[in-house]
């Protein structure tokens, strides 16, 4: 049974471990005590990989960022995968408030929320975090922090040796290999969650992941239907459907169930080709598309976020959820390639609310049970819209 169920996808055992959960939840609710102990053991190895994970991703692919010389094309691009998942994201926000969701979140009665009082106050953290320690900041997983030394260093290594940068990219590797481990582990750690959730909050816990989902997936849609075709227009200045449509389905289609950008690189190049794109723009800019397009995961990452600040009653202005969607797209360009890579990110853009690591990891978790849609959708979409945009440009500057 084992040897069978280790031959199906990730996304089976997840799917299964959910069943299991809700199940074993139902009719044996007194077990929560002992089975959530694999859902706690799951959340503490995702805190403790989580921001060593940040810093080395997002060091290593600043570091290893390389423009290709008299590639007019490759501007253009960058600027139109910016402003796609800047738009990604101030889509998830309008959702969001449009139809706010909630979470069933644990939290200790003596936690003392600290939430901002104002956009003075948000701002002061942000720039207090930036400037803080980077040991202090790995160690007490500040994530702002993390991202803002992996930010500078990475910008200073990009002058360093090819040596150096090779073995920035085998510590890069390393960390993922190690995060594929823990996720290799989200079924046992899922199951465990599952059961205590439902058995603590019944099936209306069900209720409102299912209205997550829906938010979640929705958003996506409209990013890939309205947004990426409304960008493409503008490009190619003609209708956008035929290309947004073929790039969904050659694309799209097959990133769904790989849910991998990464591994989806040759469908693109192929599809690329086809299409006619200049081999020596695709070859940049869809590689690198999947490194640091993601709209899906600016999506993901900004919606859970805010139904963390919603179930803790956080009060939010205009300019905050700006600021969200910027810290979004920015924490989405380094959203690794394994599935629910973006997931790890969302303590990031929790740290602008003054959200705890611990709860912010609860919230990862939530999204790990709804991944098996959620995942797949946001890998569509990120890489169905590399290809997409290339093509876009290319067709432009053929014009």
């Amino acid at each position: 049974m084992f040897s069978a169920l280790a031959r199906l996808s990730l996304v089976s055992r997840i799917l299964i471990a959910i069943i299991l959960g809700a199940v074993v939840a139902y009719f044996f609710p007194q077990t929560a005590a002992y089975v959530g102990l694999f859902g706690d053991l799951f959340i503490k190895a995702l805190k403790s990989v989580a921001p060593i994970l940040v810093f080395v991703l997002v060091l290593a692919s600043i570091a290893n960022f390389k423009v290709a010389e008299g590639n007019g094309n490759l501007k253009p691009i960058l600027l139109m995968y910016l402003v796609g998942m800047l738009l990604a994201s101030i889509s998830a926000v309008t959702a969001s408030t449009l139809f706010p969701s909630t979470l069933f979140l644990s939290i200790n009665p003596q936690t003392e929320l600290q939430p901002p009082g104002s956009i003075a106050e948000v701002l002061k953290n942000l720039l207090l975090s930036f400037i803080t320690n980077p040991v202090t900041a790995l160690s007490e997983a500040n994530f702002i922090g993390i991202l803002a030394w992996a930010v500078g260093l990475g910008a200073a290594l990009r002058h360093a040796s090819d040596t150096t940068k090779q073995v920035i990219t085998d510590i890069s590797d390393s960390v993922n290999a190690i995060i594929r481990i823990v996720i290799s582990f989200a079924p046992l750690g899922i199951f465990g969650l599952v059961v205590v959730t439902f058995a603590q909050a019944g099936m209306e816990t069900l209720k409102n992941y299912s209205h997550l989902l829906i938010v979640l997936v929705g958003t996506m849609i409209f990013v890939a239907l309205v947004i990426n075709p409304l960008l493409v227009a503008i490009a190619i200045r003609k209708n956008p459907y035929p290309l947004v449509l073929t790039c969904l389905r050659e694309s799209g289609i097959t990133a769904f169930f790989t849910r991998s950008s990464a591994a989806n690189i040759p469908v693109n190049l192929d599809l690329a080709k086809r299409l006619g794109v200049d081999a020596s723009t695709a070859s940049v800019s869809i590689p690198l598309g999947a490194t640091i397009n993601m709209a899906g995961a600016a999506v993901t990452i900004t919606v859970l976020t805010l139904a963390a600040v919603n179930t803790l009653h956080i009060q939010t202005d205009f300019i905050t959820m700006f600021i969200l969607s910027v810290v979004a797209v920015v924490t989405a360009c380094g959203a690794s390639g394994v599935a629910g890579g973006s997931l790890l990110l969302i303590p990031v853009a929790c740290g602008l609310f003054g959200i705890s690591s611990e709860i912010a990891m609860q919230v990862v978790a939530i999204g790990m049970v709804i991944s098996v849609l959620q995942d797949s959708t946001e890998t569509a979409l990120n890489s169905s819209t590399d290809v997409l945009f290339t093509a876009a440009v290319d067709q432009a500057r053929k014009k």
